[in-house]
């Protein structure tokens, strides 16, 4: 092979790798505004899901569990709701909105993550104005099949309802007042309760405490 050819196929090379990279770059900005768009409309759907009795789901601030963005919500239950036309600037349609009058927050939303056996648990939090857990849905996670991700389970989920910030603790075995743990994944268990669930709820009380009680 003489030098002209490496030269040769160094240049196809470069150029195929070009070629290539301009593709991905095109199909990523393409796709990545429709996976934003897709992405928005989920964490609405599972905000919503976290107080199905509210109106609105108002956002407050954000925090970093874990150096991780996350954001906190009010949920609120609108003293009137108005219904008012919009016209849409794009299309130039005219569109109905809903309007929430005279909100009232009825609880609060957290998003928080838990540092899990093989993955940050990322999770919501909802809780009543007394910062009493109401609910709580994992996200997303990567914990052991079998094991770890039982923390997905209606039998493990169910445990949180009615929970105080004091009660937030696991215990192996059986429990009346306290969090049992998931046989053999103690620490994903730790990790969704201590970790994730606890936090966001301390959060919500020392940022909100005090707000929207009257």
């Amino acid at each position: 092979m003489t030098a002209m050819d490496m030269v040769k196929i160094t240049v196809n090379l470069i150029i195929i790798y070009v070629i290539g990279g301009l593709i991905m770059a095109f199909v990523y900005a393409k796709t990545s505004p429709i996976m934003f768009i897709k992405a928005k409309e989920e964490k609405e759907a599972a905000l919503k899901l976290m107080m199905p009795e509210a109106n609105k789901i108002a956002p407050l601030g954000e925090w970093e569990p874990h150096e991780k963005h996350a954001e906190y919500y009010a949920a609120q239950k609108c003293g009137e709701v108005k219904v008012i036309s919009v016209k849409d600037e794009k299309t130039g349609k005219t569109k109905e909105e809903k309007e929430c009058l005279h909100p009232e927050d009825i609880g609060y939303i957290a998003e928080s993550y838990g540092k899990g056996y093989s993955s940050y648990i990322n999770m919501l939090v909802s809780v009543n104005r007394n910062f009493v857990v109401q609910k709580v849905s994992i996200l997303h996670h990567g914990e052991t099949p079998g094991l770890g991700d039982e923390i997905e389970k209606d039998y493990f989920l169910k445990q949180f309802k009615g929970k105080s910030l004091d009660d937030l603790v696991v215990i192996k075995g059986e429990t009346p007042d306290k969090i049992q743990a998931i046989t053999g994944a103690t620490i994903s268990s730790r990790a969704v309760t201590e970790d994730g669930v606890r936090n966001a709820v301390k959060v919500l009380k020392e940022k909100l405490s005090g707000e929207g009680q009257g």
